[in-house]
Order: C-alpha cells, then sequence, then structure tokens
C-alpha cells in the first residue's frame, strides 16, 4: 500500500509554499528561491544553527519571534518574513560580534572577493565593529605547514564547517575545538601543526571555510572575480567525482568540489590539490617529434603524419594487418577511445587493440560477463554506502585508491554499518572494522568456498533465490562442501571461527553489498576470484537488490568507459562479441568497411609477440607500459624490437622514449567529452582551457590517421562521437550530451524515454539465469622458497596515482611523499637489521631494485608490500609476467624476493 507524504502549508515572506512535513523552513525558503544567509550550514549534514545568521521571524513566535531557519521545521499556517526589520538587525549584531574578533585585512586575504563573511557585512552594512574594547585572539597563530593550504585562527568565525565535514563527511576528526572563551579556536588534535596531524589534506575543509581561515596556498595568486568555473569530471580513480575547474586567463589555478551523484561535495587530496597543475607543467608535449639517429626532432604535423601513415602502410602490406596494434588509453574521453579502436579495426584491418583495463579489472569483465551477464558494477556507490547493514571489503582498499568511497564507508561505519574486512593488510579500514581476515595473499577462492560452506551449512542460502533465478547451483554446492572453515583457515591463515562469523554477518544482514577491487582481480586466478565474489552473492540473493551487489571498484578515471567503447580485442564497442558474424556485419555497415572476424591480441599478448617479430608496428595512445606492466626487462625487449613505434602523450613518458614518433595529446581541461565511472555512469567533461602550443584533439589525430591509411574519417566534435556511440551500442541508446548537462546517466539507457540503470539484474539477470560456478582453489604461480623467502603484493597509496605523470607535477604531493618504500613486517626487520627508512634491495628471479624499509605491522611477516607509483624504486622490475588464463591479467599481487640491508 502506497504511503501519502504529509506536507504543511505555510506563507514565506508572502509566498504560499507546500512541502512535506519535517522540511526545514531554510528548505522551504530556497524551494521559493529565496535565499537565507549562513555561516555554519552544510546541507550534507544536520542542522548546526551555531552562527545565528539564518534567524528569520515568525509571526506570534514566542521569545520575540526570531529562530533559526536551519533548525527550526515548517509547521501548518505559519508566516514566515526572512527580511523584516527585526530580522535584518539581529544579522547586524550577529556580524558586528563576528568581526569583535576578526583580523581586518580583506585586502590581503586570500578569500577577498569569495568570502561569505566579507559578502554579508557588504550586504548589511558592516564596516567595522563597534566592539572596541575586550580581549582578542592572540596574534601570529598563523599555521602554514601543510603543503596545499594555510590555516588563520585570527580570521576563523567558529562555525565549526571545518571540524564537521572532517569527522562526518571525511570520516578522519582531524580538526575539533580548543581552548575557551577569547582563547578558543579550530585546530589539528593536541594543538599540533597541521603537518604533524592525521590530516590527508584531502582540502574538504579548505572548500568548506566560509573565510579566509582556511584558504589554498594557489587562491592568493587569484581572485574569484577574475575567474571562470567549469563543471568536469575528475580524472584520477574511477569514483567520477564531479568538481568545478577554476580557470583565470588560460590557466588552471584551482579546483573545488561539486555535488555530483558520486561525490556528493567531497575530494581527495589528488581531485582538489594534484587533477590541473600538471595540465599547465612545463614540460608538456607541445610539437610533434620524429626520431632520427636515436634523438627526437621537431617536425610538422604533415611531416608527422605522412611518416606514421607510410610506415604502418609498409608494415601492413608485407607483414599483413595483424602485425599491427593500438593501446588505447582508459585515462582519456569515451569518444577518443571510440575513434582509436575504429582506427585500429577499420583502417589498420585488425583487432589487435587493448587498454590497460587489461592489467587491472579485465577479470572483472570476463568474470561477472560470464556469471551475470555483464561485467560491470552492480549498484551505483551511494546506494552500497548509505543505508548498509554489512559491507563486505574484499582486496580493496578504498581510503586510498578510491578515497571518496572511501571517505562513504567511513560515514556508513559512523552511522551503524559494519565492515568486514579480507585483506593481506591492516589497511586504514582495519582500525574501525568489526572483523579484519587477513588472508594470504593468492587464496581469495579459497576464502569464497570457506564463506559459501559455513552458508550452506547453517541453512543461510536463499534457496528460492537459487532455484528460481539461477543455474549451477548443484555442482558448487559439492564442490564447497570439501572447504571447511578448518581447511580454508589452513589455507588463507587465518582463524576459522573469525571466518565462520563473517559468512553469518555477511548472510544475515538484509543490505550488505560486496566490493572488491584489485586484490581480487590482479591474479592468476584472478577472474574465479570475480565470479567466486558473485557466486557468494547469489547464494544468499543479495543481486538485483538495493544495498548489495557485487561492485568492483574500477581503477582508472576510464577504465569503465574504455571496455565500454570496444578497446578490447575480442569485443567490438558494447560488449558486441568479434567472434560473432552478424556483430561484423552490424560494424561493417555502420562503418562501411570491411572488418576482421578473428579475435585479436591482448596488451598482454602483444608484447611477447614484439619480441618474437610477429608485431611490427605499435601504436600507443597514453599508456605507460614501461613502467606499468609486469616484468619491466621484457616490455624494453618488446619495444626495441618493434619496427615501427609510435607514442600520442601529454609528457615524455618512459615508453615515449623508445618511440620513433611522438605525437601531442591534449588533456582532460582541453577537450570535451565523457568518462565512465565505475558505476556504469557516463559523465561530461568540458573543455576548460585552451591546449599547449601545436597539441591537437586526440580524435582528430586518430581520424587524420585513418584517413592518410585510405579510410576517411571526420567528425566536427565529440558530441557527434557520442551520437554515433549511440547508435551502435543499444545500452547507450538513449545518452546524449542535452541528457548529461544536468547529470550522468548510468547505462544500460537504451532509449531518450530511458532514465538508465542503477541497479542491474534486477527482475532478472542480463544472461538470463545468474551461473554458479564450481571453482576449486588454485595456488598462485610464483611463491617463496629458500632464495626468495617473502611473498609480495603490490597496490597503491593515497597521494600518488598510478605512474605519476599527474600526480608528480604537483609540489605538494612530492613534498609529502616523493620516493619508494616496502612494507616489512618488524619481526623480519629485527633479524634483517633493517630499521624505518633504511636503504634495502629488493630482487626477484627477475631483477633487482633499491627501495626504503617502512616497518611496522600492516603486513605479516614474511610477507612485503610496495606500490607502483615511483621510478627510483620501480616494483615492475620484479612482478611475474604471469598471467590469468581467462583474461590475461597479469599477476600483480603475489610474486617472490629476497630482501637485504644495503650496507
Amino acid at each position: 500500500m502506497e504511503t501519502k507524504t504529509m506536507t504543511v502549508t505555510m506563507s514565506i515572506d508572502d509566498q504560499k509554499v507546500t512541502v512535506p512535513k519535517g522540511t526545514t523552513l531554510l528548505e522551504a525558503a530556497s524551494e521559493l528561491g529565496i535565499e537565507i544567509p549562513t555561516l555554519c550550514h552544510l546541507k550534507e549534514l544536520a542542522p548546526d544553527g551555531s552562527c545565528r545568521m539564518c534567524v528569520v521571524e515568525v509571526e506570534g513566535g514566542r521569545k520575540g519571534g526570531l529562530v533559526t531557519a536551519c533548525t527550526a521545521h515548517c509547521k501548518d499556517g505559519m508566516v514566515i518574513h526572512t527580511g523584516s526589520q527585526k530580522v535584518n538587525d539581529s544579522r547586524r549584531f550577529i556580524l558586528d560580534l563576528l568581526l569583535s574578533n576578526h583580523k581586518l585585512e580583506c585586502f590581503s586575504c586570500g578569500k577577498n572577493g569569495d568570502c561569505k563573511l566579507q559578502d554579508y557585512c557588504m550586504e548589511y552594512g558592516i564596516d567595522d565593529t563597534s566592539f572596541t574594547d575586550g580581549k582578542r585572539m592572540p596574534c601570529h597563530q598563523e599555521d602554514t605547514t601543510n603543503p596545499f593550504f594555510d590555516y588563520d585562527p585570527e580570521k576563523c568565525i567558529l562555525c565549526r564547517r571545518c571540524s564537521r565535514v572532517c569527522q562526518l563527511r571525511q570520516g578522519r576528526d582531524v580538526i575539533s575545538i580548543s581552548k575557551r572563551g577569547f582563547d578558543t579556536k579550530m585546530t589539528p588534535s593536541y594543538e599540533a601543526s597541521f603537518d604533524e596531524s592525521l590530516c590527508e589534506s584531502c582540502g574538504n575543509c579548505v572548500s568548506a571555510c566560509p573565510t579566509g581561515a582556511l584558504v589554498s596556498k594557489e587562491h592568493k595568486s587569484y581572485r574569484a572575480w577574475e575567474t571562470k568555473k567549469v563543471r568536469t569530471t575528475c580524472p584520477h580513480c574511477g569514483t567520477g567525482c564531479q568538481m568545478n575547474l577554476v580557470v583565470k586567463g588560460n590557466q588552471l589555478v584551482g579546483v573545488e568540489p561539486a555535488n555530483g551523484p558520486a561525490n556528493r561535495n567531497l575530494l581527495c587530496v589528488k581531485g582538489k590539490f594534484a587533477s590541473y597543475k600538471f595540465v599547465g607543467a612545463g614540460d608538456r608535449l607541445t610539437e610533434p617529434l620524429i626520431k632520427r639517429n636515436g634523438i627526437f626532432e621537431p617536425a610538422t604535423w604533415d611531416e608527422a603524419l605522412t611518416l606514421v601513415a607510410d610506415k604502418f602502410s609498409q608494415l601492413k602490406a608485407d607483414y599483413g594487418a595483424d602485425s599491427l596494434a593500438g593501446f588505447s588509453c582508459s585515462r582519456s574521453v569515451n569518444e577518443d577511445n571510440y575513434v582509436f579502436q575504429k582506427m585500429v579495426r577499420a583502417a589498420f584491418g585488425t583487432n589487435n587493440v587493448d587498454n590497460c583495463a587489461r592489467v587491472c579489472h579485465s577479470a572483472s569483465v570476463h568474470g561477472l560477463a560470464h556469471t551475470l551477464g555483464s561485467g560491470a558494477m552492480t549498484n551505483p556507490i551511494a546506494d552500497i554506502t548509505t543505508d548498509v547493514e554489512v559491507i563486505l571489503l574484499v582486496g580493496s582498499n578504498p581510503t586510498e585508491a578510491h578515497p571518496v568511497v572511501g571517505a562513504q564507508i567511513r560515514q556508513a561505519i559512523q552511522n551503524g554499518a559494519k565492515v568486514i574486512v579480507v585483506d593481506p593488510r591492516k589497511i586504514d579500514l582495519v582500525k574501525d572494522s568489526a572483523l579484519h581476515l587477513q588472508v594470504k595473499a593468492g587464496t581469495n577462492v579459497a576464502f569464497a568456498n570457506g564463506m559459501m560452506h559455513v552458508i550452506l551449512k547453517e541453512g543461510l542460502a536463499d534457496r528460492d533465490f537459487i532455484e528460481n533465478r539461477t543455474e549451477g547451483f548443484e555442482e558448487l554446492e559439492r564442490l564447497v562442501a570439501e572447504y571447511t572453515p578448518e581447511k580454508v583457515a589452513e589455507i588463507c591463515h587465518i582463524d576459522a571461527e573469525d571466518l565462520i562469523t563473517a559468512a553469518r554477518m555477511y548472510a544475515k544482514a538484509d543490505k550488505a553489498p560486496i566490493i572488491y577491487c584489485l586484490g581480487v582481480t590482479e591474479h592468476s586466478t584472478g577472474t574465479e576470484g570475480v565470479m567466486s565474489m558473485s557466486n557468494i552473492a547469489m547464494l544468499v540473493g543479495k543481486i538485483g537488490k538495493q544495498g548489495c551487489g557485487v561492485n568492483p571498484l574500477r581503477g582508472q578515471n576510464n577504465v569503465q568507459g574504455a571496455c565500454d567503447m570496444g578497446c578490447m580485442p575480442y569485443d567490438f564497442p558494447g560488449y558486441q562479441k568479434v567472434a560473432n558474424p552478424e556483430v561484423i556485419e552490424k560494424f561493417e555497415k555502420a562503418w562501411n568497411v570491411s572488418l576482421s572476424s578473428k579475435t585479436g591480441l591482448t596488451s598482454t599478448q602483444v608484447l611477447p609477440a614484439a619480441t618474437e617479430g610477429k608485431i611490427k608496428g605499435l601504436y600507443i595512445f597514453g599508456e605507460d607500459p614501461i613502467v606499468t606492466d609486469p616484468d619491466t626487462n621484457h616490455v624494453r625487449k618488446a619495444l626495441e624490437n618493434l619496427d615501427f613505434f609510435v607514442v600520442q602523450e601529454l609528457f615524455m613518458t618512459e615508453t615515449a622514449a623508445y618511440a620513433d614518433v611522438v605525437l601531442p595529446g591534449i588533456s582532460y581541461a582541453e577537450k570535451d567529452g565523457t568518462f565512465t565511472n565505475t558505476e556504469r555512469r557516463v559523465q561530461r567533461v568540458r573543455k576548460a582551457v585552451e591546449p599547449r602550443g601545436e597539441a591537437r584533439e586526440d580524435y582528430a589525430i586518430f581520424c587524420e590517421v585513418m584517413t592518410r591509411l585510405g579510410y576517411p574519417c571526420h567528425y566536427d566534435s565529440a558530441e557527434e562521437i557520442m551520437e554515433e556511440i549511440a547508435e551502435v551500442i543499444p545500452t547507450f541508446g538513449g545518452i546524449t550530451y542535452e541528457r548529461l548537462e544536468e547529470e550522468g546517466l548510468q547505462w544500460p539507457c537504451r532509449s531518450k524515454e530511458d532514465s538508465g540503470t542503477p541497479i542491474m539484474h534486477v527482475e532478472e539477470f542480463t544472461r538470463g539465469k545468474g551461473l554458479f560456478m564450481a571453482i576449486p582453489y588454485k595456488k598462485s604461480r610464483e611463491l617463496p622458497d629458500d632464495s626468495y623467502p617473502y611473498l609480495m603484493s603490490t597496490g597503491r597509496m593515497l597521494y600518488h596515482y598510478n605512474t605519476r605523470a599527474m600526480t608528480g607535477r604537483t609540489e605538494g604531493i612530492n613534498k609529502i611523499s616523493n620516493r619508494s618504500y616496502i612494507e616489512i613486517n618488524t619481526v623480519d626487520a629485527d633479524r634483517l637489521g633493517i630499521e624505518e627508512g633504511d636503504k634495502v634491495t629488493v630482487s626477484s628471479r627477475r631483477g633487482t631494485i633499491e627501495t626504503y624499509a617502512a616497518v611496522g605491522d600492516r603486513v605479516f611477516p614474511q610477507e612485503v608490500f610496495m606500490t607502483f607509483h615511483f621510478p627510483d624504486g620501480n616494483v615492475n622490475e620484479l612482478t611475474i609476467a604471469e598471467f590469468d588464463d581467462i583474461a590475461i591479467i597479469p599477476e600483480y599481487k603475489v610474486c617472490a624476493v629476497n630482501i637485504a640491508p644495503v650496507k
């Protein structure tokens, strides 16, 4: 039975309004377009009512009739005045009091022209305070220790927005009130400086501050009236945070969070402070380069493109189309990726096209597509972090790899959700989790089978769901019967009782999503690990429901989109199979060209084929496999063995240095387009500044190459490309730039009337019935022995992103973190005579590097961890080029190493 919402009708400034019962006066006024001043209010949080600026007059009200609009609820028949004499006098008095303890240096303040206190003082005619006597805030207490922002308590009005956003939204609780009376101030815990605190430099406090108390260092170089703001999507991880680029002239000078569905006015340190400086970096590529006698020399576009076309044409004529290959860029927009794969297929004549999902989430694409019918996240971010009871977090470190998602998980914990962390490391969320299963790296399948064993044994499976909506259950049931808690505990190095507790918690909760990341996928059994996640969810009927599902957090900003656009050797755009003759016929008709029906090579197959001389020509768009791919020595040999190599990039990367031709592309801030985030949400990217030098629109370069190869191609805009995408990809059929203007759309979105699909597989699975896969546990390909006794895993850290091509050009980021490290357990460090910060050598069967020790208990004894961001200790010199048999994904998470102190 549908419940009717109770409403109340009232009057605000002689305008009638009807609103749901429980609506605040501030919200009701906003519906009428009436702006009420606020200094402490944050719409994402409960009202605070501390600043008193939002007072309004209630006719016939008690105590003079003044109430705070942010806390007072609407009532039937209320008559409200928001600008009466009594209201204005009260607001002037509040401003007078605030100025009595405020440093008045507006002209030199970085927030001049962008300060709410200044705006309201001008509006209400307050130039100075009338309270000239009394104690004032002690002077010269500025804290400039944070590399990104400064704090001046003399400009603070104690609105507490900073502490509330830090505690209740970021989940860190770094800032609080200290002292009393005139000495009261906001400060990091124990009155420490910011650089000594637990501050993550997310900058959300800076964005929330209404005055110049917290202000970014960059803000001092511009004034708000000199700038414009351009809404776009963050270029870092797959969360898809919406943000406003702040533009002065043709230069990016800052970033502000926007109210996007995935981030809701939050950003992380990378989004806030490291998503714009690289765009204007002095070492951007600005003209084509051709290597002559081993040295790069500037060239004209015509000269460079003629060489590219001539060389690829000759290689194709001499060795066949399949001697060519292309790697696309999962950090660039959908439109670029679509045109790139079209170039490889229609002009090169091969399906040898791939993107870096190969080295992170191709296991998700394969695994979930096989068991559910679609290889994508099933539920929206907000759905799996807002109203849930239990979160099963497997092989994912979201507070570092997807920080805004991590912050929302912290919020969920504050609201009562219990988190089960399944991870070989003590990640940040462990301290707030209900349970940590510190599994041995590479044992996810055994863990999953153990969970299912307990669920079945204790009668917690959803038998109706299994019978009506799935197939393959009997074989799974037989298999997991062998995986007793005791057996799994021995394999995973965990406590059997913890496994039983985790299974009960997850199965009994009504709303319990599985969230996983590269700790599941980057294994030689990665696809099987993904299938195991869907097995668990289907066993308890937690798919196709709110607050549930199987949710891979995609690594890079547009990995999802690059896969959607067909930058894979076995799929045309929209996951339409190369092996399907009807698909070939469809795209031949759409593109007016004959196409190959032969499944192409993955990127991890192309490089060995290049070493063998089978791949002769390679075109890499925005990828850096020298840094990102396993076993770096093999990658070098492959690139050196190519007959002709083209790189299209923003910077002279380590990979670009091996190229014969380097073409300057443009950044996300210099183009229009779309990214698709981890929750399948297609969102706009908007041009904010003009390209540097002679750099060109990426898709236009591909079109020119195609045309010179004999396949004429041209688009007038990115929007025109999206129109073609919508024609050839059924799940994008309803996506247009016009519809994306306000908010993104989640595919499938099949028509202009379709509002998109927030939750997948609601009534039936994309494949019809969900498929259980009976998967036995298999050991990792390389395990420790006497020569290499430590099990090494890899991953991300908070402050840097992948190869540091973007974050490494932000000075503040480098100040916080500028060198590689290896996490070692204290027991091992003591035995080896290694102390915190010592230089050590790390060696595997593939190479040796030097790095610095980070000693503690985040990893078990005999296990170590390294990030892959830093050139001074590139972990991929050590990682093994073993691959998942199904998705051909590298086993980054497990290899054997030895460690020794540098004498």
